[in-house]
């Protein structure tokens, strides 16, 4: 029988595990790895290093709530903790005693509970002592048994006297499941529990007699198989004496290995592999795993070359032909060409084509091919999270294969073909590697002639291999892989440029894919235009293809109906009945100078967008109130620009506690897209001084740039897609930082003569050019109502100065 001699409450750091149950007397190690075990580890590390441990309900719940884990657990001293790399923390555990928590309450991410710790004292009984000896004999036929517990160990664990402790020991080294174990903790009699432990030994026990009954009748088969085998390696010496079979099949390897090209290394590795090929059984699962490392070997190109085109004039009119505008570009193809004829052995190339979606990336490297006459092959690294992906997986894992760099060369059978690693911008991380990483490799000139595959596990070159990268944003490229790439911007089509592309491309395109002839459908530059400018908004040019080839469909239905020698011609007049109503109205149609609004120019991932800025003046108490999904650095932007109007309050013709009676609300649509950013600064400024002035903002005017508490106008980034996406809303006239002057040079000369550009240093400049009005010929007060405190003696200095 056993007393509970005292019980007593203690608070000690609550640990929640898994899959796992702690006994009292036991040495434990595990592994601590999320956050709230972590700080009460470590609470009780610099305590008295007593930790409540318990088992959670539901493994695979990280988060576990108090009523997830089981009350019953041990109070257990920490022997040892150790820091690993990853961040994890190693410890080992001592179990004490037995605990039932009480109450369990959360104190800075992590448990801390009230335990409840009942010290038991047995005394010997003859019931207890035959339960000792019945649990121990079956324990001992149940080690015997195992195969996973050494006899000696366990036999020497459990010659103890303490019949709570011999419980706890043979329940500890049972392969059982969680539930059980825990329920044997939470049995405080240790006669009964030894009981229970008995009865789940004698149901263990008659399990692994099953199982060695059926390990007895799979033995007797593997002899079987060993039999085969014996007759095969009898059936193969014969073939070998007759001359024919697997003989050939090895000469026919070691003839193309001969022959493939290798370096010395990588050709010793192939013949070595072929030796144990040779001497391996041809049923065996290895010599598939070998058979299939050689092919590959054998598969990926190591001399072979395509001829390459470096006629220039050749080069300028293939690219001339697929692509039109992108000067920039052309030009550094045509660099790269004429390299090519004064180098005998140039390094290989390695560009980074950077701009919105649908500007013609992917197929300029495809035109690049053509004019280079080299193979093209392309891999999508959109989503790729695994750097097995790039490197390959080792040959130790079943069906291992090379990454895809190695599989595309083999695709492409030459070693200077044009590689293409399109959506660069897209990949992720996990557990699993980080693939950009892997590409570091493959992407620097210095290191990529002596690239290594988990796979092939030799070098290969790709120093011959011209690499082109895709991507429509480079802050998601980690900064060491930017280091290794050309970076070429292809910016948003102009208008004119789109024009020229549907009707040089576009046009021709889906008319043949939709089967009509010229006859059949006759489009003006008028209607293209039309299409370009009310249907489509966009930097690149993949909608104004789809209506397009909406409007060639609706024209093969018309064909179809009415016969093959019908001619439509389509244009301004008549587009709205093939492509119904107007996506996108203009603007200014519809735009009247108004007091609170201005036109402010921002930068998205697929170009440059126009966003309106609106400010209300209310009565109220001095409050700035900010919507639109705004960002941390726009909202700094509108508290500069109100600070700025505070501090030229005389010069507007306000009192200097002008603010203290009103609210000013500045709201930016659209509002359920994010927007952040330092360049709307001068934008939020005018909208601010217009509402407060009452002075109406020209509708035809944009503008971009940051401020500062000093109204003065600092440079912004992405001018070129800013400028165009004014250009394609009609706003002809556009407000930007002088020191962005300097990048007018990349803005084409059509559209800087259409529009009226105006560089500024100050915000006093800004408002000159945005407002109505002058600011001198201001008098209406903020608010009527409270008119009388706003007004002002006449000074002569009143108005903006420069």
């Amino acid at each position: 029988m056993f007393h509970r001699e005292k019980q007593e409450l203690k608070r000690v750091p609550m640990m929640p595990v898994r899959d796992m149950v702690i006994f009292p007397q036991m040495m434990t190690p595990f592994i601590v790895g999320r956050e709230a075990s972590v700080r009460a580890l470590e609470e009780a590390l610099a305590g008295e290093k007593k930790i409540f441990l318990a088992t959670q309900h539901d493994a695979s719940v990280d988060d576990p709530k108090p009523n997830e884990i089981y009350t019953v657990g041990t109070l257990a001293n920490i022997v040892q903790s150790v820091r690993l790399p990853d961040g994890n923390i190693k410890v080992l555990v001592e179990g004490v005693e037995r605990a039932k928590a009480v109450q369990i309450a959360t104190e800075e991410g992590f448990f801390r509970a009230t335990v409840k710790m009942v010290q038991i004292k047995v005394e010997p009984t003859p019931q207890l002592e035959q339960a000792s000896s019945r649990a121990t004999g079956l324990f001992e036929q149940y080690v015997k048994l195992s195969q996973s517990l050494n006899y000696d160990t366990m036999v020497a664990a459990i010659r103890v006297d303490d019949a709570n402790k011999l419980a706890d020991t043979i329940a500890a080294n049972l392969q059982l499941a969680v539930e059980e174990k825990q329920e044997l903790l939470e049995i405080f009699d240790p006669l009964d529990r030894l009981n229970r432990v008995a009865d789940i030994l004698e149901l263990e026990i008659e399990k692994l007699n099953m199982d060695r009954s059926i390990h007895g009748r799979v033995k007797r088969q593997m002899e079987r198989a060993q039999k085969e085998y014996y007759l095969n390696e009898k059936i193969k010496a014969i073939q070998k004496e007759l001359g024919r079979g697997e003989k050939s099949e090895v000469d026919e390897l070691k003839k193309k290995i001969e022959t493939a090209g290798m370096p010395k290394d990588v050709k010793e590795k192939a013949i070595t592999e072929l030796k144990r090929l040779e001497m391996m059984p041809p049923m065996s699962a290895e010599s598939t795993v070998s058979r299939n490392y050689l092919d590959w070997l054998l598969a990926v190109p190591w001399k072979k070359k395509t001829k390459e085109i470096r006629d220039i004039g050749l080069a300028e009119r293939i690219l001339e032909e697929d692509h039109y505008g992108l000067e920039k570009i052309k030009e550094r193809i045509i660099e790269y060409l004429a390299v090519r004829q004064l180098v005998k052995n140039p390094r290989g190339s390695i560009l980074c084509f950077l701009g919105p979606p649908g500007v013609g990336k992917t197929s300029l490297a495809m035109s690049i091919g053509k004019a280079t006459g080299r193979k093209f092959v392309r891999v999508s690294l959109g989503g790729v999270r695994d750097e097995a992906e790039i490197r390959g997986h080792r040959r130790t894992y079943i069906g291992a294969l090379p990454g895809q760099i190695i599989q595309l060369m083999k695709k492409a059978a030459t070693v200077n073909p044009v590689f293409v690693l399109d959506e660069v911008d897209k990949m992720s991380m996990d557990f699993r590697g980080d693939p950009s990483a892997a590409l570091m490799e493959v992407l620097d000139p210095e290191l990529n002639h002596a690239f290594t595959d988990h796979y092939l596990d030799v070098e290969y070159d790709l120093s011959k291999v011209m690499f082109i990268c895709t991507a429509n944003v480079l802050h998601t490229i980690p900064t060491p892989l930017q280091d290794r790439m050309e970076v070429l911007r292809l910016p948003g089509y102009t208008e004119q440029e789109k024009l020229q592309i549907a009707r040089r491309f576009l046009v021709k395109k889906q008319r043949e894919a939709t089967g009509l002839s010229e006859q059949n459908l006759v489009m003006s530059d008028g209607a293209l235009t039309y299409i370009i400018r009310h249907y489509t908004r966009e930097a690149g040019v993949r909608n104004l293809e789809r209506e397009i080839a909406s409007l060639c469909r609706k024209v093969a239905r018309k064909v179809v109906k009415e016969g093959k020698d019908i001619a439509v011609e389509i244009s301004p007049a008549n587009i709205g009945e093939y492509l119904g109503v107007i996506k996108f109205r203009d603007m200014l149609a519809e735009k009247q100078n108004e007091i609170g609004l201005a036109m402010g120019l921002a930068w998205t991932e697929v170009g440059g967008q126009v966003l309106g800025t609106e400010t209300t003046i209310m009565e109220g108490k001095g409050r700035l109130t900010l919507t639109g999904k705004l960002g941390d650095v726009m909202q700094e932007s509108a508290q500069a620009a109100m600070s700025y109007v505070r501090s030229r309050a005389g010069a507007l013709g306000l009192l200097k506690d002008f603010y203290r009676h009103l609210d000013i609300h500045v709201h930016v649509p659209e509002g359920a897209i994010p927007k952040d950013g330092p360049s709307a600064g001068i934008t939020i400024a005018t909208s601010i001084v217009s509402a407060l002035m009452k002075i109406p903002v020209r509708c035809d005017v944009a503008m971009t740039g940051e401020i500062t508490l000093r109204g003065k106008v600092l440079p912004i980034g992405g001018l070129k897609e800013k400028l165009l996406a004014a250009h394609r809303m009609g706003l002809m006239t556009v407000v930007l930082p002088k020191d962005n002057e300097k990048d007018l040079a990349e803005i084409p000369a059509e559209i800087q003569a259409e529009m009226k550009i105006h560089p500024v240093e100050t915000m006093d400049e800004v408002l000159e050019v945005a407002l109505e009005r002058p600011l001198a010929a201001a008098a209406v007060p903020p608010v009527p109502e409270v008119a009388s405190k706003f007004e002002q003696p006449a000074e002569k200095d009143q108005g903006l100065t420069n």
